[in-house]
């Protein structure tokens, strides 16, 4: 199992070693509901935190691609670990299109400051003088117990009509309740956030247009400006990808002296899904990294990222199904990749049903 798309090789020592920690921690975290700090440690000193940060805020402004292999080599130890790394970064990235003297406080603390996203406009912002006034809660909310600051979506009044906007609030201007109890991706802890009122200056909000179109502010780096949309779903995927890896390595281990045609069968299809998955996810990684996107890749990298959890899903539930009850118990890494790979492919950036239609449709002129 050491095909080069199966496994990168040219990863960071210190992500490698983020792996195998979250490795070690991974049955007790899923219990948990939540990465150990020192795992947490391990990730922000891996550079995730930091990756897509501005180089004027001391950050990376890192690839795509790198990002990629990155995520899922932390994925082939811990799902839950490498869907926090991939948040992280992600809301770094969305932190860079803030106005330069709310970047200026974001990072204020250095690029290693811990920023993750409430992404759904659940909550209400009221103009105030200098700024707003935010209250609401935010379900879903992964890794906010032990983020530095949360970027959280609200609609907001703006010239004469509603919009919805992102603004930069830091943990001690907000409650969090425990309430992720989860069949999969348990130790990310994707619990709620609660504003009471908290106030938020004007130069610590940006309308979520700008960050979806890659309005950002004060850097032309290709991760900044790349159109949310193409970019997202081989961020979410990432970590699936790496789980798929542990899979087949957690399945191979049960199949020693039980070889056979038919297991032979399961592998090779198995094989050939994720490595499939890792090309089209690497495949747009590459064109955000190139510049090199148009009208048709703004639809076909959706469809490519949705199309490769699937195949990702389909590896898993093959896999799975096939290694019998054994691996049903609870303390089988095999079960819970199971229940993680499930989890991360539900992801709204991950729907096929609707990257498909799109795409369909720009294909067809109708889009």
């Amino acid at each position: 199992m050491s095909g080069s798309l199966l496994s990168p090789t040219d990863t960071s020592g210190a992500v490698r070693q983020a792996t195998e920690l979250a490795a070690r921690h991974a049955s007790d975290a899923d219990l948990a509901r939540r990465l150990p700090g020192e795992v947490v440690d391990a990730l922000v000193a891996a550079g995730f935190a930091r990756h897509f940060v501005p180089a004027r805020w001391g950050g990376r402004a890192g690839g795509f691609t790198e990002l990629l292999d990155s995520v899922s080599t932390v994925g082939e130890g811990c799902t839950s670990a490498a869907w926090i790394a991939t948040v992280t970064a992600g809301a770094a990235r969305m932190g860079a299109c803030l106005p330069e003297e709310g970047q200026s406080e974001l990072w204020s603390g250095g690029a290693d400051t811990v920023v993750v996203g409430a992404l759904n406009p659940t909550g209400k912002a009221v103009p105030v003088a200098g700024g707003w006034r935010l209250t609401g809660q935010w379900p879903l909310v992964s890794g906010v117990d032990f983020a530095d600051w949360t970027l959280v979506c609200a609609m907001a009044p703006r010239h004469e009509r509603e919009e919805a906007r992102f603004f930069a609030v830091p943990r001690h201007d907000y409650r969090v309740a425990d309430t992720w109890f989860n069949v999969g991706m348990r130790a990310t802890g994707s619990n709620t956030l609660i504003s009471d009122g908290a106030f938020v200056p004007e130069h610590r909000s940006v309308a979520r247009e700008d960050i979806w179109r890659g309005r950002a502010v004060g850097s032309a780096a290709r991760c900044h400006t790349a159109p949310l949309r193409s970019i997202s779903g081989t961020l979410f995927a990432a970590p699936a990808l790496g789980a798929a890896r542990a899979a087949v390595r957690a399945w191979s281990a049960r199949m020693v002296g039980r070889p056979g045609p038919a297991a032979q069968g399961v592998l090779a299809r198995a094989e050939g899904d994720i490595e499939g998955a890792a090309l089209l996810l690497h495949r747009v990684a590459r064109t955000a990294d190139d510049g090199t996107g148009d009208a048709h890749e703004r639809t076909r990298a959706p469809r490519d990222c949705a199309l490769a959890a699937d195949h990702l899903v389909d590896a898993v539930e093959r896999l799975f199904r096939s290694a019998g009850s054994g691996a049903q118990a609870e303390a089988d890494p095999l079960q819970r990749i199971w229940r993680d790979v499930h989890c991360v492919a539900s992801h709204a950036a991950l729907r096929f049903e609707t990257a498909g239609i799109a795409h369909g449709g720009q294909l067809l002129g109708a889009g």
